[in-house]
């Protein structure tokens, strides 16, 4: 395996070679898709794991909706399919012959979803009505990079449908939270919430909420976005319901969403030079046992203690795995647990089991006298969850002092003009936040009507 690439000095080098290297993706013969290899997926299915819970708490049942969108489903909603143009892919022959009328691979599913409810919804008892769908999504992505853009990826997408336009906002705000929520404090990611500038909304939303972060090389990402749509949108696919009064209306819609974007947030947030570093929350391995031993006699003895460590944590519901991989050298398989990103490394050989006790490795540890620490094996059941959430609290931590040594907050008048000067750098406004620490804007110089963050977007 070759050498990483210096995340000094070529980050994007860095990226390419984490995501092949610790086996998260791989190439794929299909243009700008990738394949999500199994070590790459069980970090996704932990993360759809935590998030559809979250996402009920909000009272969102999930659903499945069609792939293929009839074209003309697009039409109805004008900025909705201006929006999406550029992106969209569509099937024109089935069957051996052409279609009557094409149908569009979804970039997203708000226009067969409202088609749906417009039967499902005849009175206010019908309301609020919440869906979640995980689904895979295409968008003809032009750059093409694993996780970060990609022609097909796999996300989340909540739509909503209220009596009312407050309601409606409240519920884009109240999954922006939980995004904020969950991204925060299980990816060990801090984020700013904030709202998009009128050039950056969503195609077809009246507001666009957002969670943006910062990476070490300063780039902003979009970790994921909630939306007050349009009206037009319910008025396009005819969703009327009957209210308390007798009056016949048009109801208000939310529509919410995070991706497999969220995992290349997750490794240029916290990889190092050695490789990924995982949040024990969502790390598929959180500790790993390294049995080392010479001869017969220890391993037999070094394999005992080390399943019955892996059945105290199991208890314990630690996500815990032994490497007992003759092939490979204890160095070896050191190197393959760091370059993965697994939070703790358990050593265990003849000599610690005739001591009682284990070698605990922290990943975040730099300094080697901190690194590791010797633990008796009575102190393990709670010495190691303490480790797990001391990794995890660290992580956060440092990101934030990274995330605020890197921001650019500046004030903005409001004017598309001055918005528009940054795009000579490719700089955009990813968002804007409720602070407001400046008085004037960062072009014109005008009073700001708002702070706003800006940087270069992935």
């Amino acid at each position: 395996m070759k050498k990483l690439t210096d995340i000094k000095t070529d980050f994007p080098g860095w990226y390419q070679d984490i995501i092949f290297q610790a086996e998260l993706v791989d190439s794929s013969p299909t243009r700008g898709s990738m394949v999500i290899r199994p070590y790459g997926y069980a970090i996704w299915e932990n993360i759809q794991k935590i998030l559809d819970k979250k996402i009920k708490v909000l009272g969102a049942q999930n659903a499945y909706f069609p792939l293929l969108i009839p074209e003309s489903f697009l039409k109805k909603e004008a900025e909705h399919v201006e929006g999406f143009a550029p992106e969209v892919a569509v099937v024109t022959h089935a069957g051996g012959k052409k279609l009557e009328e094409p149908f569009v691979i979804r970039p997203t599913s708000e226009t067969i979803i409202y088609s749906m409810f417009s039967r499902w919804i005849h009175s206010w008892r019908d309301l609020p009505l919440k869906i979640n769908q995980w689904a895979n999504v295409v968008r003809w992505e032009m750059r093409p990079r694993a996780f970060l853009r990609t022609t097909e990826f796999l996300w989340q997408e909540g739509h909503t449908v209220h009596a009312s336009r407050e309601e409606a906002m409240q519920m884009a705000l109240d999954a922006r939270e939980m995004y904020k929520d969950f991204v925060e404090n299980y990816l060990a990611i801090p984020v700013f919430s904030g709202i998009k500038s009128e050039s950056e909304r969503f195609a077809g939303a009246d507001e666009t909420y957002c969670i943006e972060a910062i990476m070490p090389d300063g780039k902003g990402l979009q970790m994921g976005t909630t939306h007050l749509l349009a009206h037009s949108f319910p008025e396009s696919f005819e969703i009327s319901f009957q209210d308390k009064d007798g009056t016949m209306k048009v109801p208000y819609c939310s529509s919410w969403g995070v991706s497999t974007r969220m995992i290349g947030g997750l490794i240029m947030s916290h990889g190092d030079e050695n490789g990924l570093i995982l949040p024990p929350k969502i790390a598929p391995v959180q500790a790993i046992i390294i049995p080392i031993y010479r001869n017969e006699d220890d391993k037999k003895t070094v394999l005992e203690m080390a399943e019955k460590l892996e059945d105290l944590f199991e208890k314990l519901s630690i996500r815990i795995a032994i490497d007992n991989d003759e092939t490979k050298t204890p160095g070896a398989k050191f190197f393959h647990w760091e370059l993965r990103g697994v939070p703790i490394r358990i050593e265990i050989g003849p000599k610690d089991v005739a001591k009682n006790q284990v070698v605990l490795v922290s990943r975040v540890e730099k300094d080697k006298a901190k690194k590791k620490s010797f633990v008796s094996i009575d102190q393990l059941e709670k010495a190691l969850p303490d480790m797990l959430d001391t990794i995890q609290r660290k992580l956060l931590e440092t990101a934030k002092v990274r995330s605020e040594k890197l921001l650019e907050k500046n004030g903005w008048c409001g004017s598309a003009a001055c918005e528009a000067t940054l795009k000579e750098d490719k700089r955009t406004i990813r968002c804007l936040i409720e602070s407001k620490e400046h008085t004037n804007c960062f072009s014109c110089n005008k009073p700001s009507i708002a702070d706003v963050i800006i940087a270069k977007a992935y």
